[in-house]
């Protein structure tokens, strides 16, 4: 060693190291390659013994010139502070290139193995049994069915009672012959464009709290808000109280809509969540669509307020299930990380066969992570402790940062993209469903039930985008990750929206073109199920994809795009009934067609140069203070 040799460190060399070592657990016949910046004491000329844990540390290989200069760090917690032989300096440059790659990954990951081609999981699960990636399948799936059930009730109501606004109307202006239908109908629509601009908005509340404290305590919390104000909503006959109680009903309906993508992404592993994710997304349009369907049904026989009784028993016995089966789904990960707090990069074994020179700009994160000790794993929680209301807190971070990183993450163009995508899928589905009874009513004189039984075709189309948006979204990431070594990026899913990008204009001109001119029902019934495919398919891609890119703050993303979506959706549907009535159906909807082509359109570009603009938008000063701290990582 050069140390020992010459008594100090290499002429032009720092004390500050990089140790590149050999990492693997006994038994397993895997080794990794890793690499922790470390400074040494100046005086030790000597190579201490090697660490003979349950894990081991060995081939200590090279010094590195001035890598790091702020931060003096123990290595991980297994290993003990070592000495390094000296390299070669000609090979100082590359090992440079290979500490350059210790950053946020952003979704950037080894996703299958490049020599047996089985899939890696990520993230890796811990030895812990209440990990929730350790769950038996049945019971995630089981999980994943509440929170979908949760999802479908919180639309159920939002948008349910619309197909009854012409009754709703002259219930609370009985004198609406002397005004106006059309202004009384007006009045009253402002109950559910608040609602809908609550669910989103109200998460800026509910998602520091979610992230402070986990899921479980703000699913019952929210949910108890959501019962309460639609048992004041179903007994109020004062328009002022009613508009009260809707607002305050969409802020508690809102929070499991921002909540749901985090505990798919909690308990599910990376090759599991887009088939899982599209289910949510399904639930999402289907609570609008089943909603106005029975809301339609009840209306035959009985008074609207009936629809908010029925309402009020199903949303007690969602409650309920999640009250006595729901547990936590946040989970404390101890991920290794680097001296400067990012996840730690493994570079795989060239002995083995693998290469560790790849490209400077490969950020690639194996999920890898420090497991317990045999003798340290916990034991099971019981049903009772798994059920506890509050569990602790899950980050350091100020409620501060948390408030106000979603609105800078508006400023990141995947994140930007993915809400225009909701937008012109999501958002003009509220432009259809404020107009669809008085145009089924005008030019086929339906019904309300009537108008309503045309949902139907609706939940049919999310059913085919839930395979659409999910498992063959999956395919089409997958396909594209073997061509690439095993290695994902998020961008890899993107190829499958493509199949939105004509559909979803093709919904909206069906839609437009058969209310314009009469031509028969089905004609604008198949837009509202192309529509609602759309809705499914394209948003369950572009939403997967930045939560992948971005999966540490997948809370506060899914709130950046689930705001936008429910702002842009508010403001529509104060303009769409004056914008019809000027230009027409035809004219209308074939604009909006036009929006979201234009929109979706931009998946290519990101497909292309995707990666490159997440990690050069991500060191943007004016996003720097949305990075996430140590303890958000996840993994992955």
């Amino acid at each position: 060693m050069w140390a020992t040799l010459h008594g100090g460190p290499a002429p032009g060399f720092s004390t500050t190291l990089l140790l590149v070592y050999y990492k693997g657990g006994k038994g397993t016949g895997s080794k990794t390659r890793q690499a922790s910046c470390w400074s040494p004491d100046p005086h030790l000329t000597t190579l201490p013994d090697l660490y003979g844990g349950s894990e081991y540390i060995s081939a200590l290989e090279v010094f590195l010139p001035d890598l790091c200069t702020s931060k003096r760090r123990q290595m991980m917690d297994t290993a003990t502070e070592l000495t390094a032989p000296a390299a070669n300096l000609e090979h100082a440059e590359s090992y440079k290139s290979a500490a350059a790659k210790r950053v946020e990954t952003l979704g950037t990951v080894r996703h299958r193995h490049e020599h047996t081609n089985e899939i890696i999981l990520v993230p890796t699960p811990s030895n812990d049994p209440n990990d929730p990636l350790n769950w038996s399948q049945g019971f995630k799936y089981y999980t994943a069915f509440i929170i979908c059930l949760a999802m479908f009730m919180c639309n159920f109501l939002a948008a349910g009672p619309t197909i009854a606004m012409v009754q709703t109307a002259q219930d609370f202006f009985p004198d609406w012959k002397k005004i106006g239908l059309i202004a009384a109908i007006s009045k009253v629509a402002y109950f559910f464009t608040s609602t809908s601009l609550l669910q989103g908005t109200g998460n800026m509340i509910w998602m520091p709290l979610v992230n402070k404290y986990g899921r479980r305590p703000i699913y019952l919390i929210s949910y108890s808000i959501y019962l309460i104000c639609a048992i004041w909503a179903a007994c109020t006959h004062s328009y002022g109280s009613f508009l009260a109680a809707r607002i305050l009903l969409g802020f508690g309906a809102g929070a499991a809509e921002t909540m749901a993508p985090l505990s798919i992404a909690d308990i599910f592993f990376l090759h599991e969540r887009g088939a899982i994710m599209a289910l949510y997304s399904a639930s999402l349009v289907s609570g609008v669509s089943g909603g106005i369907i029975i809301a339609g049904l009840i209306t035959i026989k009985h008074h609207w307020r009936v629809i908010y009784y029925v309402a009020i028993a199903l949303v007690g016995a969602t409650l309920l299930l999640a009250y006595l089966t729901f547990p936590e789904t946040s989970y404390k990960r101890n991920i290794e990380l680097d001296p400067h707090g990012h996840p730690t990069t493994v570079v795989e074994d060239q002995a083995a066969g693998q290469p560790i020179d790849t490209p400077s700009d490969e950020k690639i994160n194996t999920g890898a992570h420090v497991e317990a000790a045999p003798g340290s794993i916990p034991k099971k929680k019981s049903y009772a402790q798994r059920l506890k209301i509050f569990s602790g807190t899950y980050t350091e971070e100020s409620f501060w940062k948390l408030f106000i990183r979603p609105f800078a993450l508006i400023l990141l163009p995947p994140i930007l993209w993915c809400a225009l995508v909701q937008s012109v899928t999501i958002g003009f589905i509220v432009a259809v469903t404020s107009n669809v009874a008085s145009a089924y009513s005008t030019a086929y004189q339906f019904k309300p039930y009537q108008t309503g039984l045309c949902f139907f075709a609706a939940i049919i189309g999310a059913a085919i985008g839930i395979l659409a948006g999910g498992h063959l979204s999956d395919i089409v990431a997958d396909f594209f990750t073997r061509r690439n070594g095993g290695v994902r990026e998020p961008e890899m899913r993107l190829p499958a929206i493509m199949i939105s990008l004509v559909t979803t204009p093709l919904a909206l001109i069906l839609y437009g073109v058969g209310i314009q001119y009469n031509l028969h029902w089905i004609c604008p019934t198949i837009g509202l199920a192309l529509l609602n495919f759309s809705i499914v398919q394209a948003t369950n891609v572009a939403l997967v994809y930045v939560i992948d890119g971005y999966r540490p703050i997948a809370g506060e993303v899914t709130l950046t795009t689930m705001g936008f979506k429910s702002a842009f959706g508010f403001l529509l549907s104060f303009y769409t009934n004056p914008w019809i009535e000027q230009s027409g159906y035809l004219n209308a909807y074939g604009a909006m067609a036009g929006i979201s082509a234009g929109i979706l359109i931009f998946w290519i570009p990101l497909y292309i140069w995707g990666k490159r603009i997440r990690h050069a938008t991500w060191q943007w000063r004016v996003t720097q203070f949305v990075h996430w701290d140590e303890d958000r990582e996840v993994g992955e």
